[in-house]
């Protein structure tokens, strides 16, 4: 089957941000796509909305047999568990059905040129850079991201130019479907690979670091013979992978970068500065200045995000650096990525999507950096299946270090975590009190946005810090304020 022949879809878990993309562009396709979710919210529920997608609220068997005849295809998300009513009646009554990632392999990718971002931070951010400077440079690339792009018209877009032309994807670790235990960038067959950085996360799915690792070595072995990867070697992790015989052996050239001094780092970013509303960074080669760039989004984290998608357009598929520079001053970044959503009093509200605590740490960092002279209100919420075990009970105490203030959310629903194994906020609101920080711990949001809307005064920046809907609690502070 091919797209040409599809003429009703049926999403199992649409409400995900990369599940909602690929069925918006189903839509255009002229495709008739119907969907179901559990949980629906803004950004995802608006772009389904605006696309023209059936939703249907909860999984049920029902929502499969309401129609006068069955779907071409089901897709079912990898949030959907092998007991999901729905995903069991598709299944069982002999539907048609796959995941996402093999719908992509086998429908889109076998013609592309691909172009992977990995790694365990940066993802969307590069991939979103990548897209929006290959559109500019005229290329009509396709492209796959996991969020809602500022510069995009879409998260999800083929070409309808000739086989071959670069599809930029976003290459998620996170397993693929209940069915098909491996990482969704497994099915991504990819020719240039961006490894961004490579932490321990997922804790849900990867019982250790080593388990980690095995998976991004399954990515770089699946790098096509004629591909290259760009790889940031301020990460000893990254270091090792690509100094493995295995990976070695291969010869796939590799293009390293890094922060200014990082060791065997071949193009590193010089001069890291504020210049009103961009950072502005040099570009080296070799200790020599190429580039002199300029970017909205602030942060040490998006300048090697940049840089990464430099090597990628400037060196490998040779975009002038005057249109690549052009287009990065114009990038204007990612939904949920440092995004304000509301000025209120003198008071900003921002939205990030940081659980992790390298993007805790990194994403405050950043905000004073932008933000020097304001206070920095930070607000978090413990949502992630990481973020809710206490595996990085003591690292998320050093990653609120450049915060004025803290308030801790009680965690997300931790009913399938054992007791020992548990994140306490209340232990963390404590290591914090310690180090002289005026934290506090909520456990509802209604309570929450009352104790924050009591500590705020003109001039303050509230960043909140969650990866998911957060029952609401930026719309309902700026209500309160």
């Amino acid at each position: 089957m091919n797209l040409e022949q599809l003429k009703h879809v049926h999403i199992i878990g649409v409400c995900g941000t990369l599940m909602g993309a690929f069925a918006a562009f189903l839509k255009r396709k002229g495709v008739h796509v119907t969907g179901s979710d559990q949980h629906v919210y803004p950004p995802m529920s608006d772009v389904l909305s605006q696309a023209g997608v059936e939703l249907l609220s909860g999984y049920r068997s029902e929502n499969l047999t309401r129609f006068d005849a069955r779907p071409d295809l089901v897709v079912i998300g990898n949030v959907i568990r092998a007991d999901n009513p729905e995903a069991r009646y598709a299944i069982d009554q002999g539907y048609a059905y796959t995941s996402l990632p093999e719908a992509m392999e086998k429908l889109i990718l076998v013609n592309t040129r691909n172009l992977v971002v990995a790694g365990t931070h940066g993802k969307t951010t590069t991939s979103s850079i990548l897209a929006h400077i290959l559109v500019k440079a005229g290329f009509d690339p396709g492209y796959f991201i996991g969020g809602v792009s500022k510069d995009l018209p879409f998260s999800f877009q083929v070409s309808k130019t000739d086989l071959g032309v670069p599809f930029v994807l976003e290459g998620d670790e996170y397993d693929t479907a209940f069915w098909d235990k491996v990482p969704k960038f497994n099915h991504y067959l990819p020719v240039d690979t961006i490894l961004t950085s490579v932490e321990y996360d997922h804790a849900d799915i990867y019982p250790d670091f080593q388990s980690v690792l095995r998976a991004f070595e399954g990515l770089l072995s699946r790098i096509q013979k004629q591909g290259h990867l760009i790889a940031c070697v301020d990460y000893d992790s990254i270091r090792g992978l690509i100094s493995a015989p295995e990976f070695q052996a291969r010869k796939i050239p590799v293009l390293t970068y890094g922060s200014y001094g990082a060791r065997d780092a071949r193009f590193t970013a010089d001069r890291v500065r504020m210049e009103g509303e961009f950072t502005c960074f040099d570009v080296l080669d070799m200790g020599q200045k190429v580039a002199e760039l300029r970017i909205q989004v602030p942060g040490q984290h998006n300048v090697l995000n940049a840089l990464s998608v430099w090597i990628q357009c400037c060196e490998l598929m040779k975009v002038s650096a005057e249109v690549f520079r052009e287009a990065l001053q114009s990038f204007q970044g990612v939904k949920r990525r440092q995004e304000v959503r509301g000025k209120v009093r003198g008071i900003i509200v921002m939205d990030d999507f940081a659980h992790h605590p390298t993007a805790v740490r990194e994403t405050l960092k950043a905000l004073k950096m932008k933000y020097p002279d304001k206070r920095l209100i930070t607000v978090f919420e413990p949502r992630s299946a990481t973020s809710r075990r206490k595996i990085f009970q003591k690292d998320y105490g050093e990653a609120f270090e450049p915060a004025d203030q803290i308030f801790i959310a009680a965690p997300f629903d931790q009913t399938r975590i054992d007791t020992d194994n548990q994140f306490s906020s209340e232990q963390l609101v404590g290591d914090l009190t310690l180090k002289g920080k005026v934290a506090r711990v909520f456990h509802d949001v209604d309570q929450g946005v009352k104790m924050v809307t009591q500590e705020l005064r003109s001039g303050d920046l509230v960043a909140v810090l969650s990866n998911g809907s957060f029952d609401g609690f930026i719309a309902k502070l700026l209500g309160s304020l």
